[in-house]
């Protein structure tokens, strides 16, 4: 199987990695992106203690699902105030990383509604300036340090925007797992769903190769042996390492492939149900690896690797899982009725990571 395999960040992993910020913003003036919790655990000042004077603008007041009625006025405050400084840290989940992504795409205005204009046409663009990013992520599942997706949500019009652009790869990735130490129960397993899911739909996909399936594989090996056991252990710090390396590893397979037909329905089942993130691109994977299962016989050999050569066990396996962390695995579960259902999963399909699908043309 050929295949071609990309990921230009430079990745930093393992307990007190961390440290690694000083060396890479030598000489550098930095601002820092972060979520409301992270003064009180102290991470704003270790951050503080290991930058000194380079770190000059802080934003600490990130929310779940960057929405873009409070990104406005965010990144319009962050390029007059700060639009001279050489590189931003994103320390958090994925809100904090993607919220870091859409503010290091500079417009010419520094307006932030021209570059929601630019999205919108779905196309990819040049900006007329933009700055280094660093990701620290503090959960383990977003994969977003290194990838260069970020998505915004517009609750009031229903819809989401997904930036991606060469500026947004991440130029490092620092994944310290002494930082998820204090990550609660629900957190814990619905960024590691997010892991999961971002695995398996790196196989089921179009764009797989063989370096991504490399890492696929051994992602959803360890998620499946140590998540349950993470959250019965939650200060864990053995655990916690390889959770971090486990969803690490998830990102950079679905760096090359994206993501594909779970995602697609996730973005609905948030949208509209209010799903949260993890759990809405989850809990459809039993039925989506049924989707999948026999499309495609090379992916069914990697799928295979993992679950065994028969479908329903696969199925029933995956199922058990998601319901012994807690996840119902139907759409009536979430209040979806039969019929918006089917009519949703149609509607995925057709969307860009539907497109990924391998079952999608078939469907």
């Amino acid at each position: 199987m050929p295949g071609h395999f990309h990921n230009p960040v430079a990745t930093c992993f393992g307990s007190g990695s961390l440290q690694h910020l000083r060396t890479l913003t030598e000489a550098r003036t930095v601002a820092l992106v972060t979520f409301a919790e992270a003064r009180s655990l102290g991470l704003v000042d270790r951050v503080k203690h290991l930058l000194g004077e380079r770190l000059v603008y802080i934003i600490e007041d990130v929310q779940p699902n960057p929405d873009v009625a409070q990104l406005r006025g965010t990144y319009e405050r962050f390029w007059a105030e700060a639009g001279d400084c050489d590189m931003v840290i994103a320390l958090g989940g994925g809100s904090a990383i993607d919220t870091a992504k859409a503010l290091i795409v500079g417009t010419a205005s520094g307006q932030f509604d021209e570059l929601l204009g630019l999205l919108a046409l779905g196309e990819s663009f040049v900006p007329v300036r933009s700055k280094a990013l660093i990701a620290v992520p503090t959960t383990a599942g977003t994969g977003s340090e290194v990838t260069p997706w970020a998505t915004l949500w517009d609750t009031g019009q229903q819809k989401k925007y997904s930036l991606h652009l060469p500026c947004t790869w991440p130029v490092a990735a620092i994944v310290d797992p002494d930082l998820m130490l204090t990550v609660p129960a629900g957190v814990t397993v619905s960024t590691g769903l997010d892991a999961l899911s971002h695995a398996l739909e790196a196989i089921w996909n179009v764009n797989a190769n063989p370096l991504s399936d490399t890492f696929a594989v051994s992602a959803i090996e360890d998620i499946l042996d140590c998540l349950p056991s993470l959250r019965a252990d939650l200060g864990c710090k053995v655990l916690r390492g390889r959770m971090a390396l486990a969803a690490l590893k998830a990102g950079m397979a679905f760096s090359n492939t994206k993501t594909a037909l779970a995602h697609s329905i996730s973005y609905e089942m948030t949208l509209r149900h209010g799903v949260p993130h993890g759990i809405a691109c989850s809990f459809s994977l039993p039925l989506v690896l049924g989707l999948a299962w026999g499309r495609d016989r090379g992916r069914d050999q990697v799928l295979q690797r993992v679950f065994g050569d028969d479908l329903g066990q696969a199925q029933a396996r995956l199922r058990g899982f998601l319901h012994g962390l807690g996840v119902k695995t139907e759409f009536a579960d979430y209040g979806v009725p039969e019929a918006e259902a089917r009519a949703m999963i149609a509607s995925a399909l057709q969307g860009a990571r539907g497109k990924n699908f391998i079952g999608a043309q078939a469907a």
